[in-house]
């Protein structure tokens, strides 16, 4: 699958860095989101090329973890021109695949940026806070309150067991008088 895939590329140029892209050509490569798990790399690509030259395209993968080996649902593509990305992303920003629309921007290093911020904000701001508990990473969070949890439920059957034999011992000692 892969040679398919690298066959229908063109080469790439020489001044190019190991990203796919120099100064000049950061606004030539496109970020490509909300892919539905079935699109293929050679998808993607027939899906872009009538808008002009691809010179490379990372479709990018879980690499580790139960979902280990599947799309992780965007990609990056690299045209050979700023006009053939921005037609690109004016054409296809929006249009369904498979039932889900594209989500087509520039990427460039500003917006790049400016998506990590807007994504941590809305992160930190959609985080339900727990009275009690440290402001932490969600994960972090989640994982607190389970040992919370967990040593609490711990504390009570402790409490639990310790009441029941002082019953039976009560209980015993009558019995025994």
């Amino acid at each position: 699958m892969r040679s398919a895939v690298s066959a229908q590329l063109a080469p790439l140029n020489s001044n190019m860095d190991l990203n796919g892209f120099s100064g000049d050509k950061a606004e030539s490569r496109l970020y490509v989101g909300n892919l539905d798990l079935r699109i293929t790399e050679a998808t993607l690509i027939k899906m872009f090329s009538p808008y002009g030259k691809i010179i490379s395209e990372d479709f990018l993968w879980h690499t580790r973890g139960p979902r280990r080996g599947e799309p992780r649902g965007f990609a990056f593509i690299q045209f050979s021109s700023k006009e053939e990305a921005k037609l690109a992303k004016e054409k296809m920003h929006g249009r369904l695949a498979c039932g889900r629309p594209l989500v087509v921007r520039i990427s460039s290093d500003r917006s790049l940026e400016e998506a990590a911020a807007q994504s941590s904000s809305r992160t930190a701001a959609s985080a339900p806070r727990k009275p009690g508990l440290p402001s932490q990473p969600t994960g972090q969070t989640n994982k607190s309150a389970k040992i919370a949890a967990i040593k609490n439920k711990l504390r009570a059957l402790e409490e639990e067991t310790t009441s029941v034999k002082k019953q039976k011992l009560a209980s015993d000692s009558i019995t025994s008088k």
